[in-house]
């Protein structure tokens, strides 16, 4: 009877949530909490992954576009974590959310390709954090993939280089890349045409 009733509540979470993706998510803050030394805000992290049979598109050949922007909440917490980032905002009531990335797919992850997933901090401004990450094989150490994210944080009165000044009281921000400044100008642009639509 415990079984059965064990099993019903198993299915019913499985229907109704995304298991793997909170499991996982546990796994990776607590492996990298047990096992990992904390590391300095411009520090690489990394995280470890295999393309599943889970992960593949429609062909069964290799990861699917989505599988690549989940794997990157992975290595974000990882990232907050590790830095040591995320526990500065919440303790001030904040949070973070996705604002936006941009994907570079360089070369497919074929299924049953072992890959890590770095992620480093590459500027900030008042509002958001701009992370780098690679997907790199690790069979050949090919960056298969590159992805510019932004974090924007949400409900702090504090711009974000305080909180950096907290974590890390002798950080300066680096300049700006050309890559991220046209990522930026692109997005501004696509923000002023949607505006004149409204």
């Amino acid at each position: 009877m415990v079984c059965a009733c064990t099993m019903t509540i198993i299915a019913i979470l499985y229907m109704l949530f995304d298991v793997n993706y909170f499991l996982r998510i546990a796994f990776t803050i607590t492996w990298g909490r047990l096992f990992q030394k904390k590391k300095k805000i411009f520090e690489k992290t990394s995280i470890y992954g295999i393309c599943t049979s889970q992960d593949v598109d429609i062909f069964l050949k290799h990861m699917n576009n989505a599988r690549y922007l989940r794997e990157l909440d992975f290595a974000r917490f990882h990232y907050y974590d590790r830095s040591g980032i995320y526990g500065e905002v919440s303790r001030r009531g904040g949070g973070a959310v996705q604002g936006a990335s941009s994907t570079r797919y360089r070369r497919a992850l074929a299924i049953f390709t072992p890959y890590k997933v770095t992620t480093q901090l590459i500027y900030w401004d008042e509002k958001n954090f701009y992370l780098e990450h690679e997907f790199i094989s690790l069979s050949d150490n090919f960056v298969r993939a590159v992805v510019l994210s932004k974090q924007t944080i949400t409900g702090l009165k504090v711009p974000v280089s305080e909180i950096i000044a907290k974590v890390e009281p002798t950080a300066q921000r680096p300049e700006m890349s050309n890559e991220l400044k046209l990522w930026l100008d692109s997005m501004e642009e696509s923000s002023q045409k949607l505006r004149k639509r409204n």
